[in-house]
């Protein structure tokens, strides 16, 4: 039998009572425990028809059951697709229809208002909620394991998720065994993760940061993690003391800097505090340096791709950039032909190497657009790397303005902004413009009391850039939309001011 991510995830620790998860109200599930679950619900999905390949697609909410269902998953060699728990149905049925999905797994309180759209596309609708209820927990719970497990090669697929489909339809990533467990063998290294941690897992598990980067670095270490819902900063602080390692996203950061309890006497314990998904502000990387004495570590990585770049362990974390590429990925920042240019440039990232997908599923156009016949997958992300290799992401190239044919990289702009001391976080979008075509707006969030006018603002960009890259409006908000995952949604942005210019 011949199955890798089973082989190097779950099979080691299958007969161990080492704790796996440490669950909200104390209960503990051991690797043991957590194997024979992954089992159980491998062989039901089995028994109601899923053959190698099919889809088994979850909109479910974060436990611990989740991630036995991706274990069983797996096991059965099957294709995991997470889903988040707030998308409509409207969207649902296209991710189900998409993806053809076989099997359709909600909370309990949804099936109802579910299972005409499962129905009509053909997936078997079974539930499954925190609590260890639902049709698919209670058939589990009286099944014998699965005693055989399903053969897969490297290149089978593991799992499919879906992008966020900003500019279009969503696309389906689709991620092999190879993928998923190429990443999390390069950080364990790097990050120098043994059984010894116990990491703090506040992520949703719908996306490749918490169900992938965190869950399989666990497994594949006989590490444990301290399990929680959410990120809920009173559970957070208590975690520290007990806890060596952290994944977060930015949002994550600053609620716990903006707290009193967060000390170099609450972090003691901790050897890690790893960030993404989101830019982390330099600003925040200092104070939290300065507050606790950790260097949050902060790395790069999409859908399409899991985890590319990373600062260095050992070495300088340097505040601003995304490290360096991983062992055995090549990074490069290109033109719009693919040619490299060189080091101090701004272009689009290309990444090749084993964490890179397999294609977007049913989507050969697409597929072909963005993945080059030689591996390199185009990130769509505008960068640029320094002479030492660091990388620094300056946004997404369809961020990028252009102001009377001149161009404008709004993270230039925001790191202005932000560097301001009665600025919290500004956003810079590009909106249409009478004149100049598009023109750079800047959405701003000032510190609380700080009385910040947009004019107050003008000494700091002047100083710092050339006039045609000034916003030519600046908007005061209370706090900038972001998605689940922390990052801001500038599409939004777009849209909410897109007639802000209009005469």
């Amino acid at each position: 039998m011949s199955n890798p991510l089973y082989t190097h995830l779950l099979a080691p620790h299958r007969s161990s009572d080492a704790p796996f998860l440490t669950l909200p109200a104390g209960e503990t599930v051991s690797y043991a425990q957590f194997h024979q679950r992954c089992g159980q619900f491998a062989q039901v999905l089995i028994d109601m028809g899923a053959k190698p390949g099919d889809r088994i697609a979850a909109q479910v909410h974060k436990s611990a059951d989740v991630l036995a269902l991706y274990g069983g998953c797996v096991m059965a060699g099957l294709v995991f697709l997470p889903l988040n728990p707030a998308y409509t149905v409207a969207e649902l049925d296209y991710f189900v229809a998409n993806s053809g999905a076989r099997v359709l797994v909600c909370d309990p309180a949804n099936a109802a208002g579910l299972a005409d759209m499962a129905a009509r596309n053909k997936a078997m609708l079974v539930t499954m909620s925190t609590d260890r209820t639902g049709t698919l927990c209670d058939l589990a719970q009286g099944c014998t394991p699965l005693a055989t497990v399903e053969a897969r090669k490297p290149d089978d697929l593991a799992a499919i998720l879906y992008t966020s489909g900003t500019t279009g339809r969503p696309k389906g990533a689709m991620l092999s065994q190879r993928n998923l467990l190429s990443n999390a063998q390069a950080l364990t290294g790097l990050w120098q993760f043994t059984k010894d941690d116990h990491l703090i897992h506040a992520l949703p598990v719908f996306h490749t940061h918490g169900l992938f980067v965190a869950t399989n670095i666990t497994l594949l270490t006989g590490g444990s993690m301290a399990f929680m819902p959410r990120f809920d900063l009173d559970a957070v602080i208590a975690a520290l003391p007990h806890a060596t390692t952290m994944m977060g996203v930015p949002t994550f950061y600053t609620r716990l800097l903006a707290d009193a309890r967060l000390t170099k006497s609450a972090t003691s314990n901790m050897r890690l505090f790893i960030s993404g998904s989101a830019p982390l502000l330099a600003d925040t990387h200092r104070q939290f340096t300065d507050r606790t004495g950790h260097r949050i570590l902060e790395r790069y990585g999409m859908t399409e791709t899991n985890m590319s770049t990373s600062n260095p362990y050992d070495g300088e974390r340097r505040p601003g950039t995304v490290g360096l590429p991983l062992p055995d990925v090549e990074a490069k920042v290109c033109d719009a032909t693919g040619q490299e240019l060189p080091r101090g440039e701004v272009g689009t990232l290309e990444v090749r190497g084993d964490n890179v997908f397999q294609g977007y599923w049913q989507m050969p156009d697409k597929t072909a657009a963005e993945l080059r016949a030689d591996g390199f997958f185009i990130t769509g992300d505008l960068a640029v790397m320094a002479q030492d290799g660091y990388v620094t992401i300056v946004g997404r190239g369809k961020d990028l303005i252009i102001a009377g044919g001149l161009n404008i990289y709004p993270k230039e702009v925001e790191e202005v902004i932000d560097a301001h001391p009665d600025v919290v976080e500004s956003a810079v979008v590009g909106v249409p413009h009478p004149d100049l075509g598009e023109a750079a707006v800047a959405v701003v969030v000032p510190k609380g009391g700080a009385q910040l006018g947009p004019d107050m603002l003008q000494p700091s960009l002047d100083a710092a850039l050339a006039r045609f890259k000034h916003p030519r409006k600046v908007i005061m908000i209370d706090a900038l939309p972001r998605n689940t995952m922390g990052k801001v949604q500038k599409a939004a942005l777009r849209d909410t001011y897109k007639d802000c210019f209009a005469t």
